[in-house]
């Protein structure tokens, strides 16, 4: 199975070509939706986040994370970045995992796995290519201009904290140019899904070679075939419980 890295800059239009990756029946992994889920009531890094920064992180009138609030704590502060940081990218890393392997054991041939900080935190490594949305600076700062209500001021501050796009796009397999409008961005990503996505025989290759290093043992031989049609039903079920 291929895993894709998709990343890009702040505003840049990640988040709509991940739309177009989902309309297209790739399963798309996304470390921000995951990272959501693991701030929920009850979960670990819920509860460290709590010891690390207190309650003034929650809502006023509920026991959620105020994702704004601690967001503004961290980010000019390097060292309370770190320690948020320490209370999430373990159990976001998990869960991604987690989902690899079901995507796999379903026995999709391409899988994407959408992440904003892709290089920043090493899950580039993870992918075997990566996919890079961009656009230019003044795009960048209109477009979260307009959809976070920054000023002009925090939105170049917003873009400088990050990896410059221009390194990204170097460390990229492919550069996909949201300069253009939906259409044009939904004709590069069939362009790529076209060319990336590998052929099923090599798909199901990659999955069976286990059983077939199992096979090969000789007390294994004569469970060959009852043991192929297990497998076959396992994956299918296994994978289900990891992708939910």
């Amino acid at each position: 199975m291929l895993i894709v890295g998709l990343t890009g800059g702040i505003a840049t239009g990640k988040s709509t070509a991940s739309q177009v990756f989902k309309a297209r029946g790739i399963p798309v992994i996304d470390a921000d939706v995951i990272a959501h889920q693991i701030m929920e009531p009850g979960e670990v890094s819920y509860n460290l986040i709590l010891q690390q920064f207190g309650d003034d992180v929650l809502h006023k009138d509920s026991k959620a994370i105020d994702r704004g609030k601690l967001g503004s704590i961290v980010f000019n502060d390097s060292r309370k970045r770190q320690a948020l940081n320490r209370c999430t990218h373990p159990y976001v890393r998990r869960r991604i995992l987690y989902q690899l392997l079901g995507c796999y054991l379903r026995g999709y041939p391409m899988c994407v796995l959408d992440v904003p900080l892709l290089f920043e935190s090493g899950m580039d490594r993870m992918c075997g290519k990566v996919a890079v949305v961009s656009c230019t600076g003044d795009r960048q700062i209109v477009r979260l201009m307009d959809r976070n209500g920054f000023s002009k001021e925090e939105a170049e501050a917003r873009i400088k904290s990050q990896m410059p796009i221009a390194e990204k796009e170097r460390r990229a397999t492919r550069v996909l140019d949201n300069n253009e409008g939906l259409a044009e961005l939904e004709r590069q990503v069939d362009d790529l899904v076209e060319k990336w996505t590998p052929s099923m025989l090599r798909t199901w290759g990659a999955l069976l070679a286990p059983l077939g290093i199992i096979a090969s043992l000789p007390f294994a031989r004569w469970y060959t075939l009852g043991l192929g049609t297990l497998c076959t039903c396992a994956t299918w079920v296994a994978g289900s419980f990891f992708i939910s």
